[in-house]
């Protein structure tokens, strides 16, 4: 289906095999791996410990709305994994509807959010996975300050990889700006986190991708020479529009249900990515929806209004790349 053996070979050199026990949410910080994320040589494709990784994931943005929908994630990481995902994205301002306030007014970090987002990273790098750490998600986010200026961005971005650092999180990348939806400099953004440790991977997702970027995301272009694209928002042409939000709602519609033209567009899109040999993650409604329709960090069913979720996305994607676990150091 969809030419499934040629994305095989595209990607046989770029999944991480293996045979170590992943561990448990629980014990993520005594078996921690120190799984450091980068960029291979060539700016051609992303490593994990200095071997080929194939960033394949899923957006949960909303994951630090609670310390419910936070456990909720990591429980699912193993289950996760057996479908293929090992990278998951979550942002630390806004996310559409969710209203994450993850920094405070003067640009640090919300100390609340911060030890979410430390759990979510630590228990991802036990089992040798990778969280993209988002920063600015504005859209109509009642989570942005309506306050700041390019100052306070800035130190906020500042602020995010100082607090990476100083907790020795490296199995992460950086989206500074979620698709430009802050009116901010980004190339301003990411030099402020790269004067803080130049080794984190930086990215934005919005058309335009600054110089200093290390990586081209979403609405970035796949053609960029010298910078490796990542999907950090895949789904399809049509799927945010009218058929997920009403005029006058303050959450989403259709959560997570398809209909077969969604499904078809959304895995041939998948597959476009994957095949070239870039990142891919899956971006739903039903993965980021607010409370109390969600978000919901499991893979519910297939889509129909009965039984909505993402499991056929991810049935699909398994039987392309086949289970993840990691290989090791």
């Amino acid at each position: 289906m969809h030419n499934q053996s040629l994305i095989l070979g595209a990607l046989a050199i770029c999944m991480l095999a293996v045979s170590a026990d992943p561990g448990s949410a629980s014990d993520a910080k005594t078996n921690r791996r120190g799984a450091v994320f980068s960029l291979n040589s060539s700016n051609t494709g992303t490593e994990l410990n200095g071997r080929p990784f194939l960033v394949v994931g899923l957006r949960v943005s909303n994951a630090l709305i609670s310390d419910e929908k936070t456990r909720e994630l990591i429980d699912n990481m193993d289950l996760f994994a057996s479908y293929g995902m090992n990278t998951f994205s979550v942002y630390f301002q806004g996310s559409r509807f969710g209203d994450v306030k993850g920094y405070n007014e003067d640009a640090t970090l919300n100390p609340t959010c911060a030890a979410r987002m430390g759990r979510i990273i630590e228990a991802a790098d036990a089992r040798g996975m990778v969280v993209l750490v988002g920063c600015l998600y504005y859209s109509n986010s009642r989570g942005k300050w309506d306050g700041w200026e390019q100052a306070e961005a800035n130190r906020a971005i500042a602020n995010t990889v100082r607090w990476l650092k100083e907790h020795d999180h490296r199995n992460v990348f950086i989206d500074v700006n979620n698709e430009h939806m802050a009116d901010f400099d980004d190339s301003q953004l990411i030099a402020a986190g790269k004067a803080v440790d130049p080794t984190y991977v930086i990215g934005t997702s919005g058309k335009d991708t600054p110089p200093n970027a290390d990586l081209s995301l979403h609405h970035g272009s796949l053609n960029i020479p010298g910078k490796y694209y990542i999907e950090s928002e895949g789904t399809c042409e049509g799927y945010w529009g009218e058929y997920s939000k009403r005029k006058g709602l303050y959450d989403y519609i259709n959560i997570g249900i398809y209909t077969d033209t969604l499904k078809r567009k959304i895995i041939d899109h998948t597959n476009r990515v994957l095949n070239r040999g870039h990142g891919f993650i899956f971006a739903s409604t039903w993965l980021q929806c607010p409370p109390p329709s969600g978000p919901n960090h499991a893979p519910g069913g297939n889509g129909t209004s009965g039984h909505p979720g993402i499991l056929w996305w991810l049935e699909h994607v398994r039987a392309i790349v086949g289970s993840y676990e990691y290989a090791g150091d």
